[in-house]
Formats: structure tokens, sequence, C-alpha cells
């Protein structure tokens, strides 16, 4: 699928991001927070990036490789947001695209957009705020599917989508915890357990937990889920 095209002719919607620093990881006042997302530490970027307002859509993948992958149901709006998307094609139309995948970093920053607190929406999110699955209690709140992007207000950067909806590829490998975590913004694949890649961001059929900033987890490369997409980043201009 991916040797059909090996350049994308179509064009991102590009958001430039200053450089900035931030808090990376989670907060000692969120009681969801998470080993996985300590020591909370100072990252600082000295240069600025982009990141494309929304994630990857089921059009632009089609305009790409000609067919979508098997996680996305048949006749699928152009609008959705691709899903079902292993890391090395993410990584392929990224590159495809001029880009390349965001590191963790970048992607909490992005998502952050100059706030700091367990959610960039405010102390608590409410479900016109982002498209998540269920409330604390298991009550169902949402959509029960995927929304076309942009449905939710942007952050304060102009970024559509960094919560909800789907989760998202990063270009990190995955670690258990941030000691010796890159404080540059860099990716972090040094001593990486093999063949898992961070994703962020939360999706469709999630409780708000999984949707704050400091949220991570991880994914197989090869994993085709059918609520995990990407968006792509590239380096300032």
């Amino acid at each position: 699928m991916m040797a059909i095209w090996p350049d994308w002719q179509g064009d991102l919607d590009w958001v430039e991001l200053p450089p900035g620093e931030f808090q990376m990881g989670g907060r000692d006042e969120d009681k969801f927070s998470s080993a996985v997302e300590l020591p909370r530490h100072c990252v600082r970027l000295s240069a600025g990036f982009a990141l494309s307002r929304f994630p990857v859509t089921c059009g632009q993948w089609r305009a790409w490789a000609g067919e979508l992958p098997a996680a996305n149901a048949a006749r699928v709006a152009d609008d959705l947001p691709v899903v079902g998307v292993t890391w090395p094609e993410a990584q392929a139309f990224c590159r495809a695209s001029g880009g390349r995948l965001p590191s963790e970093a970048e992607w909490e920053y992005a998502c952050r957009a100059g706030s700091d607190g367990v959610f960039p929406q405010g102390a608590w999110l409410d479900p016109a705020q982002a498209n998540y699955g269920y409330d604390e209690a298991g009550r169902k709140v949402g959509r029960g599917a995927l929304c076309p992007v942009g449905s939710y207000p942007s952050n304060a950067f102009g970024l559509a989508d960094m919560l909800g909806n789907v989760c998202e590829w990063t270009a990190d490998g995955w670690h258990a915890h941030y000691e010796g975590a890159p404080r540059d913004g860099r990716a972090w694949t040094e001593g990486a357990l093999p063949g898992r890649r961070v994703i962020r961001g939360g999706a469709w059929d999630h409780l708000p937990r999984v949707l704050r900033a400091s949220w991570r987890d991880w994914a197989e490369e090869d994993a085709r889920w059918d609520n995990l997409g990407f968006r792509v980043a590239r380096d300032g201009s």
C-alpha cells in the first residue's frame, strides 16, 4: 500500500508553534496520575516547529495510499481521522508529506498550549470539549464513534482534537518513567523497550482520565487499533 505514491502531493493545514518551555508529566494533585508520568520535569524547546492542525484524515490517507486500512469502515467519510495505521506506515506518510511524527515532548507542549493544569481546558473535562466515551462512573456520554476532525473547540495554539477522538502515535520509544528523559524536546529512543512506541491523547471510547495532558501509554509498532491515528510534525521554517 505504501509503495504506490512515495511522495504525497496534497496539503496539510499547519500550525506554527513557538519555542518555549513547560513542565512535562503528571501533577501531585492529579489523582489519576501514575508512575509512568513521573518525574515531572522542565522541557525547553529552543526552536519552534509546526504541527498539522488536525489528525491525518481518511481523505488524506486515501489520496496518498489509494485505500484505507481495514480498521476503517467501508466508504468512510473523508473528514474522519484515519485509524488502523501502524507506526511505520504513519512514519512513511509523514516523510512523504515532508514531515515526521512529533516527539512525545513536542506533543505534550502542543497539547498544553501554555496551560499547566490536569486538563488544558480547565479543572475538568466536559463532553462538549472533546470526543470521549464515558464519564468516570462508566456512564456513556460521548458519540460512541469517531467524529469529523475539528468538531470540537481548538486549543490556545489553534490545534484541534489533541485530546479525544483518536489516540496519536509519537516518535518516542516506550520508557515506563521519565528518569533520564531528554530535557530539550527531542524524541527519546535510547534504551526503549523494542517495538513499543508512545501514544498520547485518548480516544472516542475512553474515560476522561485518559484525556489528561500528561496521560501516556504504549502500543506495539504493528498495532492497527480502531482508535489510534496520528498527526504530522515538521521542523520550523
